[in-house]
């Protein structure tokens, strides 16, 4: 059973390479063959979870070594995987929501001359991703790490001629490798620490480091984490990101790219119980960034840039549980699960509605669609009830669980991360009410085209994108129910993660409470701004913060003062000082050597008269020294 573990990465590798390599004779198969690729690695991992579940609970994690990669003395490198409770859960939820998105996408690309070519990148990044979440050493998921910053690379700016993204896909590129740089400082203390860069010996050893090693460790696993899960303060480039095709924005968002970074904080988990400092770092990064997330979400007109926000926010959600160690790991892998899910459903329920609208993703340009799009109306509003932690639904069972364990923290901070969680939910509830009644209710305000002229005709998307939103939809019903199921979920993950029990000074049903009457100040709020009056198809001006959100908080602005124009700075004094000064001494002493030769070359004439009288002239010289000499 264990050989088909390799065939998790295998199988999208190889549709990715066949779909790159094979040429225009695979333009017409080459979508439904991409799709199969991903089926295939989702069929391996389901066979390879029923037969997980049939091993006690201390015999389910497995490993599978194929060959040494670096095998130099005193530096071993393996290529070697992983299969345990934390990554099969990965597996399953990258290849299964993964598998839809690509049939999904067989219909939304079905226009698109380069088609083949987008599905050989899904492949791609799906096997980068699976690699990530299997290999049992940092070395080898650094590999994947950085597979997937290519494959996103390639698939925000796929639509290369829009100049748009790709800018975008040169940001997210350049604002990971700050991250990256994070990880790979990272590898390298551990291999100077522990001698190894696997995980059991690291983990085994790090009860016998200091804990200001582990500290240095787990800021650089956190900066890298901030990095592919677009966490504060590297967030800039998330909402960018939405200039890709949607399916793009689907998986980047829902199921991959942005929770590399929750499963590398929760896989070193061994690595942060030891080190508080580095704990407390990741909580700070998870509150502020699911405040800062849900702020920006609250301004934008733009469909997919709206979600992103959300996005940013609810993996600001998962990153603060895990910060809070053993009682809160399980909980983000859950809210984690359930969040692909109805993320998925969200972003596919935008491209649907962009593929009625003409692409038009101006929420002040919809309204009532409804009416047109009632398959999309009803599978975008079963994901809007579950981020908004409507109750029974996924994420309500997943997000109250991470509200329990911050009030669980104890003491001030405790308190303090709890009301953000709640404040959180209730900006949560705001946003997603206003993109669902600015999109599907009011009166339409369509526009007609800059282009054409004409109004868009909204129409209902293809059975080949609606079964992925329907079958989306029922995991954004039931998935958080199920986990949730006599602490199954908890129990699943424990021999990894671990799991303690936290002392709220709330009772469990007074936090769901709460949770639940913000989520309804936060619908009811969004309701009476936007659902009891038209809405202006031109934005208003707004207040001073909602200016500064629908510029992202000036995040680029920030970024622009604090580091681009210092930078740019840097590079013009050092370009001046290699100019004038290496440059200049170099180039001033090899003008020197050259002057003084061109002048002693004229003595140089040819000529054996000049010669002679040269000769005749030291003689002469040599004479009269000679004289002069005996004179004296």
């Amino acid at each position: 059973m264990n050989s088909l573990i390799p065939l998790l990465v295998a199988a999208p590798l190889a549709g990715a390479a066949l779909l790159l390599l094979g040429g225009r004779a695979l333009d017409r198969i080459g979508p439904w063959l991409g799709t199969l690729a991903a089926a295939l690695s989702f069929a391996f991992g389901a066979v390879l979870f029923s037969d997980m579940l049939g091993r006690r609970a201390e015999a389910r994690a497995v490993h599978q070594h194929l060959f040494s990669w670096i095998p130099v003395n005193g530096f071993q490198a393996d290529v070697s995987f992983q299969l345990d409770q934390l990554s099969i859960t990965f597996v399953l939820l990258i290849t299964g929501v993964g598998t839809l998105i690509h049939l999904y996408s067989v219909g939304y690309m079905a226009h698109d001359e380069r088609r083949r070519r987008f599905f050989g990148y899904l492949n791609l990044f799906l096997a980068a991703m699976l690699l990530l979440v299997i290999a049992d050493n940092y070395l080898l998921l650094y590999v994947g790490w950085e597979g997937v910053g290519l494959a996103s690379y390639l698939l925000i700016g796929f639509w290369q001629h829009k100049p748009s993204a790709a800018t975008a896909a040169k940001k997210a590129f350049i604002v990971n490798r700050v991250g990256d740089m994070g990880l790979s400082i990272a590898i390298m203390l551990m291999f100077t620490e522990f001698g190894s860069f696997a995980f059991e010996p690291v983990f085994g050893a790090a009860g016998r480091a200091s804990e200001g090693k582990l500290t240095a460790i787990g800021l650089m696993l956190l900066l890298a984490a901030c990095g592919k899960s677009a966490q504060v303060p590297l967030q800039s480039w998330l909402g960018d990101a939405m200039e890709g095709p949607t399916p793009v924005s689907a998986l980047i968002h829902a199921a991959t790219m942005v929770t590399a970074g929750v499963y590398l904080i929760t896989r070193s988990a061994a690595v942060f119980n030891l080190a508080p400092d580095a704990q407390t770092a990741v909580v700070a990064v998870g509150a502020v960034t699911l405040l800062f997330g849900a702020i920006v979400g609250c301004a934008k007109d733009d469909i997919k840039k709206a979600l992103a926000g959300s996005t940013m926010s609810q993996i600001g959600y998962m990153v603060l549980a895990a910060g809070l160690g053993p009682i809160g790991y399980a909980f983000a892998i859950m809210h984690l699960v359930t969040h692909g899910f109805f993320k998925a459903g969200l972003f596919l329920g935008a491209g649907s509605v962009m593929h009625g609208m003409d692409d038009e993703v101006n929420m002040r340009h919809y309204g009532g669609l409804r009416k047109y799009m009632p398959i999309t109306f009803v599978t975008f509003g079963l994901g809007y009830l579950a981020i908004i932690g409507f109750p029974g639904l996924s994420g309500f069972f997943s997000k109250d669980k991470i509200i329990e364990a911050a009030f669980a923290k104890g003491g001030t901070e405790g308190w303090i991360l709890g009301l953000c969680a709640l404040v959180g939910a209730a900006v949560t509830a705001f946003y997603m009410t206003r993109v669902m009644v600015l999109t599907f209710f009011g009166e339409k305000r369509w526009q007609p085209s800059a282009e054409t002229g004409e109004e868009p005709h909204p129409h209902e998307s293809p059975s080949v994108m609606t079964v992925p939103m329907v079958l989306l939809a029922v995991g954004s019903v039931f998935a958080g129910g199920l986990f949730t199921l006599n602490s199954s979920f908890l129990k699943w993950l424990e021999p990894v993660t671990g799991h303690a029990e936290g002392h709220s000074p709330l009772q469990p049903l007074t936090v769901t409470l709460l949770t639940t009457l913000c989520m309804l100040a936060g619908v009811g709020l969004a309701y009476l701004m936007y659902g009891r009056s038209p809405v202006p198809v031109t934005p208003p001006v707004g207040s001073p913060l909602t200016r500064a959100a629908r510029r992202d908080l000036l995040q680029d602005d920030f970024n622009h003062a604090v580091l681009v124009r210092p930078g740019s700075g840097l590079t013009a004094a050092l370009v001046y000082l290699d100019s004038k000064g290496l440059d200049g001494f170099v180039n001033g002493l090899a003008a020197t050597i050259g002057g003084l030769s061109s002048r002693l070359r004229r003595i140089q004439t040819g000529f054996a008269r000049s010669y002679a009288l040269s000769m005749f002239g030291g003689a002469l010289l040599l004479a009269a020294t000679t004289l002069l000499m005996r004179s004296v």
